[in-house]
């Protein structure tokens, strides 16, 4: 008893005395050095602060872009030219792709590049034979009804003779008729399908699209690639047809072909227009347009005597070599439209 009370005695003195309990074997250290310890032992250290969870530092922003300063003679040497911005309008179309298709007669589907053309072809003699026969029978059909009128009216047959006749003439009529369609359904030979005066232009659309096009109004189309021989296609009424697994819907357009530029399942260009019809913005020539490997679209303008910077634009529509922007020039700025490659390169050290 004695030697607990000797021990809580000395676990009342101050932090800084040290007392051992001979008996209990009990060493009793500083209050102050035992929280440093599990403090240590914890991993934290109360002297040094928290580090931040995110480092941020500044960076050049796009418009900070290099000043290209050129001499007249290094400007006259890279066929510099400019064209000070002016608002313009242009047409606004929607760029798609289409294919060549054989037309479609009335209620019939076009011929494509999937169609099998020995299946078709096969059915298409089978059809012409039927018309053939169909249009045998209605002849023949024919002469027995003119026999039987003469027959009656001259008092030398009867009457029932001849609206036998009559019946049998309009059975024949009706399958010659049937038979007619049927051909027509199948559309143009084979043969001849490379011999087309007459095109259509298949165009398949989104679903969502359908209401932003101007409805009932031409197309432009041409070759991919060749984006200055474009014609003009007017639309036309044809079967129903989508892709329920891509969500487009299919619109038709005919295409004059008198010169047999395009031939059936080619791939072309089609200009879709617009409900909105055109588009008034800043307009500058596409020439003077670059593009980066993003995308980005720049073109540069001269902010002072022999000085040239780099901006980035965005194009809403173009038309006739001109491009309508959306946003980044101010009107009456001179930008380059002959050279812009060179000053590309000059910026970047490519060679051109």
């Amino acid at each position: 008893m004695s030697n607990i009370g000797e021990l809580y005695s000395s676990a009342n003195n101050p932090p800084t005395t040290k007392v051992y309990a001979d008996r209990m074997n009990i060493r009793i250290v500083p209050i102050a050095l035992l929280t440093a310890s599990l403090l240590a032992a914890c991993g934290s250290d109360p002297a040094s602060a928290p580090k931040a969870p995110v480092k941020s530092e500044a960076v050049a922003h796009e418009t900070e872009l290099v000043r290209l300063e050129l001499t007249p003679e290094a400007q006259k040497r890279l066929g510099i030219a400019l064209e000070t911005v002016g608002k313009n309008s242009v047409e606004t179309t929607r760029m798609t792709s289409g294919e060549i298709v054989v037309p479609g007669a009335i209620g019939g589907a076009p011929i494509n590049a999937a169609t099998n053309l020995q299946q078709l072809a096969t059915l298409q003699v089978a059809a012409d034979g039927e018309l053939a026969r169909a249009q045998a029978q209605l002849q023949l059909a024919r002469i027995a009804y003119n026999r039987a009128a003469v027959l009656v009216k001259e008092d030398a047959g009867s009457i029932r003779a001849r609206d036998e006749a009559t019946a049998a003439l309009g059975a024949a009529k009706a399958a010659a008729d049937a038979a007619t369609a049927q051909r027509r359904l199948l559309g143009p030979a084979v043969a001849t399908l490379s011999n087309q005066r007459l095109v259509w232009v298949r165009v398949p659309v989104f679903g969502s699209d359908l209401q932003s096009l101007g409805q009932g109004q031409s197309a432009l189309v041409s070759p991919l690639g060749h984006e200055g021989a474009k014609r003009s296609a007017r639309p036309v009424d044809a079967p129903p047809s989508a892709n329920a697994v891509a969500g487009t819907v299919d619109l038709y357009f005919s295409l004059d072909n008198r010169d047999r530029a395009y031939r059936v399942g080619q791939r072309v260009s089609v200009a879709l227009p617009l409900a909105n019809g055109r588009s008034e913005g800043l307009s500058v020539p596409t020439t003077a347009i670059l593009r980066d490997i993003y995308g980005g679209e720049w073109v540069y303008a001269k902010t002072e005597t022999n000085t040239f910077v780099r901006q980035r634009i965005e194009v809403a529509a173009t038309d006739g070599g001109r491009a309508i922007l959306s946003r980044g020039l101010r009107p009456g700025m001179a930008v380059v439209t002959a050279g812009a490659a060179e000053l590309f390169g000059t910026e970047f050290g490519v060679a051109h």
